[in-house]
C-alpha cells in the first residue's frame, strides 16, 4: 500500500520518520507543515553525477567515491575538544586514507567491510592524498548516487541527511505542479521564469544537466522565480499600504503662490543647490495633490536636508496650518529648534517640547488653541496629552531611530497631515525599497559648493600621544575640535575607552585650551549653554559621546578625534565625521582603535577610503546585512526566505516597477487578482498596526 498523497498543509507527522518529538522540534523552528519544509531550500549542492575511482585520483579536489571502509580508529589530540577518526577507503582500484574531525560517533555507525558512498575534499598530505571530512552514507540506504545532491542546513534538531530524506518523501508524494501560482503568467513569461511548483522541484531535485556553478551561486531560473516572487509580493503589499494611506483626500490645502515664494526667498540665507531645488519641487508637487504626502528625504551628511525641511514647514505655516518637527533625542531636538528659531523665529511662533521642558503645560495649551505654529520636539510630541489645533505637516528626523508606530502616532495628531520623513543616514536604495517602500523617495545627492572632503586617518592606540600632540598644534592655530568616546563610564562588558577614564587625560594633553564634556545625562540648560559656548568659540574642544552624532552644526569645528573607533558602526562613524568639514576650511578626522576583528578591519578600511555616505551605506549593508543595519526598532521589516536585498537588487527593482503597474489606478489588474488577494490581508494588517489605525 503506497503512502497517502501529501498537500502543502499536511502536518509533518504525515511523513515517515516524524513523530511527536521531532514535530515539536521542527515547529520550534517555524516548520509545521509539508509546505513549510518544502521552502527549506538547499544552501549548496554537491556533484555526485560521476563516480571517481581511488586509483584514478591525480590531485586535490572534491570527489564522489564508493567503497568499503576499514581500520577505523580514534586518535588522541593535543587540542582540547578535538576528536580525530582515521581509517581507509578501498574500492578495488586502490586504498585512500580518510580522516574525520569531531565525528567520534562514526565509530558506532560505520560497519567495516560494508560499502559506503563518500563525498568530500581530497587534499595532499605529505607525499600522498587524503580524503578529509567526507559525507558518509550506506550504499543500501543512499539515494544520492549519480546526481547533483542538495545539501541542507540542520533544522529543528534534524541533520542534513535526515532533512534530505524527508524532502524526498514530499517530492514523491506531493503534486508540485498543482501548487497555486500567484504570479501573473505574463510576468513569468516576461522574465523566462518557471511556475512555483516547477521551481521548487528544480531546486530540491536538480536535473542531471543543470549547471552546478549556477546552482551554488543562486543564478538558476528556479532561484530567480522564488527571489522575484518574494520581492513582488512585498512590493504589491507596500503598494496596497500606500493606497490605504492615501485613499481619503486631505481636508487642508496649501497656498503656494508668488507671495509664498517671495517669503521663501526672503527667508532663504543662501542659494539652494540644484539637488535641493529638485527635491523641494517634488515635495511641493506632493503638497498640492489632494492626498497626504508620504515622502522619505535622504541625503548625505551636510547635504542640506534641514533647510529643505524648513522651507516645507514655511509652506504649511503660510497656508494657515500648524507644523510639527520630531527628533529622536533632546539634544537633536534642541539643535533643530535653535536652527529653526534663528531662521524662522522673527516671523512665526515656535516652541520646543521635550520630556524635560519646564514650560510644557503652556506649550501644550498653545498648541491646542493654535497659538503655536511650529512645534519642535521629541517623543513628547506624540503623548496623549498633546493636541494640535490644525496640524497640516509632520516632519520626522532620523526616522530609523523611531519605529513606524511612532510615525503613525504623530500622523494621528492631525486630520490626514502630510508626512515628510528624513534621514541623515544614507540608506541603500535596495533596503529603502523594502523598509520604506510605502513612501515616495527623494534624494539630495549633491553637497553645497565649497565643501571639501574630510581627510580621514585610522591609527592604532600606539599613536595616541602623537595624535593629541598634533591636535594641540591645530588648536594653537585656531581650530576647534570634537573628541568622541563610545561610553560615559567604564564598563566591565565593553572593552572601550570612556569619558570617565580618559576625559581628564585629554584635558591635560590639550593644556590651556578650554574643554567641555557633553553627554546625555547633562541637564538641558547646561547642554544648551555648553553648545552655545562651543559655537561661539569660547569652548575649543567638546569631549562627548555620540549625542553629537547628528544635528550639531558648528562650521568652525575642523577636527574630529574618535576614540575606540572599532566600537562604532560604519554609518555611525560617517555621521560623527560629518560634524566637521561643514565650512570652507580643511578638516580632519582621526579614528583611534584598539584590537580589531576581521569585520572591524573592513569597516575602518571602508571608512578611511570614502567620504561618500551612499557608498558607505552599501558597504555597511554588505558587511552587516539588513537586519543588523536596521536594528530592532523597525517593526515589520521583512525577512526573506530566499531573496537577498544585496545580491538580488536587480530583481527588487523589477518587482517594484511591476507592482506599481499591477496596482496602478486604485484597482489591481485582473491578472494580478490572485497575488493581490494573497497579500491584501497582510497589507491591511501592516496598515492597521503602523499606518492607518
Amino acid at each position: 500500500m503506497s503512502p497517502e498523497r501529501l498537500e502543502p498543509n499536511s502536518p509533518l507527522t504525515a511523513l515517515l520518520g516524524i513523530g511527536p518529538a521531532r514535530a515539536r522540534g521542527l515547529a520550534a523552528a517555524a516548520c509545521r507543515t509539508a509546505g513549510d519544509l518544502l521552502w527549506h531550500l538547499p544552501f549548496r549542492y554537491e556533484d555526485r553525477r560521476r563516480r571517481a575511482k581511488v586509483g584514478d585520483l591525480d590531485g586535490e579536489g572534491s570527489y564522489f567515491l564508493v567503497g568499503r571502509l576499514g581500520e577505523l580508529r580514534r586518535l588522541r589530540s593535543r587540542r582540547r575538544g578535538l576528536t580525530i577518526v582515521r581509517g581507509w577507503l578501498e574500492d578495488g582500484s586502490g586504498r585512500l586514507p580518510v580522516v574525520w574531525f569531531n565525528r567520534p560517533y562514526l565509530l558506532e555507525q560505520v560497519t567495516e567491510g560494508r560499502e559506503y558512498l563518500l563525498y568530500g575534499a581530497v587534499r595532499q598530505r605529505g607525499s600522498r592524498l587524503e580524503l578529509v571530512n567526507p559525507t558518509c552514507e550506506r550504499s543500501a540506504e543512499a539515494r544520492c548516487c549519480g546526481r547533483i545532491v542538495p545539501i541542507y542546513r540542520s533544522l529543528g534538531g534534524l541533520g542534513p541527511a535526515t532533512i534530505r530524506r524527508l524532502l524526498d518523501q514530499i517530492l514523491d508524494r506531493m503534486e508540485l505542479q498543482d501548487l497555486p501560482e500567484r504570479l501573473p503568467e505574463s510576468l513569468l513569461e516576461r522574465y523566462g521564469l518557471p511556475p512555483l511548483g516547477e521551481a521548487l522541484a528544480m531546486l530540491h531535485r536538480p536535473a542531471a544537466e543543470t549547471d552546478l556553478a549556477q546552482l551554488n551561486e543562486r543564478r538558476t531560473a528556479a532561484h530567480a522565480r522564488l527571489i522575484y516572487g518574494e520581492f513582488l509580493e512585498l512590493q504589491v503589499e507596500l503598494a496596497l499600504v500606500r493606497r490605504l494611506e492615501t485613499r481619503r483626500t486631505k481636508v487642508h490645502k496649501y497656498r503656494i503662490d508668488e507671495r509664498t515664494r517671495g517669503v521663501l526667498r526672503e527667508l532663504l540665507p543662501f542659494r539652494l543647490t540644484s539637488a535641493q531645488q529638485r527635491v523641494l519641487q517634488e515635495i511641493v508637487d506632493d503638497l498640492e495633490r489632494p492626498y497626504p504626502m508620504l515622502r522619505l528625504l535622504q541625503g548625505d551628511v551636510g547635504s542640506g536636508k534641514t533647510i529643505v525641511a524648513a522651507l516645507t514647514l514655511v509652506l504649511a505655516i503660510e497656508s494657515g496650518l500648524q507644523a510639527a518637527f520630531m527628533a529622536p533625542t533632546e539634544l537633536l531636538a534642541e539643535q533643530h529648534f535653535r536652527t529653526l528659531a534663528r531662521l524662522l523665529g522673527k516671523r512665526y511662533r515656535l516652541a520646543l517640547l521635550t520630556g524635560s521642558a519646564v514650560d510644557s503645560d503652556r506649550v501644550r495649551a498653545e498648541l491646542a488653541d493654535g497659538g503655536i505654529q511650529l512645534a519642535v520636539g521629541t517623543h513628547a510630541l506624540i503623548q496623549e496629552t498633546v493636541e494640535f489645533s490644525k496640524l497640516g505637516l509632520a516632519v520626522v528626523d532620523e526616522q530609523h531611530r523611531f519605529g513606524v508606530a511612532q510615525r503613525r502616532l504623530l500622523q494621528g495628531k492631525g486630520n490626514r497631515p502630510d508626512m515628510l520623513v528624513m534621514t541623515a543616514t544614507p540608506i541603500p536604495r535596495s533596503l529603502a525599497l523594502t523598509v520604506y517602500g510605502d513612501l515616495a523617495l527623494s534624494v539630495i545627492d549633491e553637497l553645497p559648493p565649497g565643501r571639501k572632503p574630510v581627510t580621514t586617518k585610522v591609527v592604532g592606540l600606539g599613536s595616541r600621544r602623537q595624535v593629541y600632540a598634533w591636535l594641540r598644534q591645530q588648536l594653537e592655530a585656531g581650530a576647534q575640535a570634537y573628541v568622541v568616546f563610545p561610553l560615559i563610564e567604564e564598563s566591565e562588558r565593553v572593552a572601550a575607552e570612556s569619558i570617565a577614564s580618559m576625559g581628564e587625560r585629554v584635558r591635560e594633553a590639550l593644556g590651556r585650551h578650554r574643554c567641555a564634556v557633553l553627554h546625555g545625562r547633562i541637564p538641558p540648560e547646561e547642554r544648551e549653554a555648553m553648545m552655545e559656548s562651543f559655537a561661539s568659540g569660547e569652548v575649543r574642544v567638546l569631549i562627548a559621546t555620540t549625542v553629537i552624532e547628528v544635528g550639531v552644526d558648528v562650521p568652525r569645528a575642523t577636527v574630529m578625534i574618535i576614540e575606540s573607533a572599532e566600537r562604532f558602526g560604519l554609518a555611525q562613524l560617517h555621521q560623527l565625521r560629518g560634524r566637521v568639514g561643514r565650512g570652507r576650511v580643511k578638516s580632519y578626522c582621526i579614528a583611534l582603535h584598539g584590537r580589531l576583528g576581521a569585520e572591524a578591519v573592513r569597516r575602518l578600511e571602508v571608512f578611511a577610503a570614502s567620504n561618500d555616505g551612499f557608498r558607505i551605506a552599501d558597504a555597511d549593508l554588505e558587511i552587516r546585512g539588513p537586519g543588523d543595519l536596521l536594528g530592532t526598532r523597525q517593526a515589520g521589516v521583512p525577512l526573506f526566505r530566499v531573496a537577498d536585498v544585496v545580491a538580488d537588487r536587480e530583481w527588487l527593482e523589477r518587482a517594484r516597477r511591476d507592482a506599481q503597474e499591477l496596482v496602478r489606478g486604485g484597482r489591481p489588474l485582473a491578472v494580478a487578482e490572485p497575488l493581490v488577494a494573497a497579500v491584501r490581508r497582510r497589507a491591511q494588517s501592516r496598515y492597521e498596526r503602523f499606518a492607518g489605525g
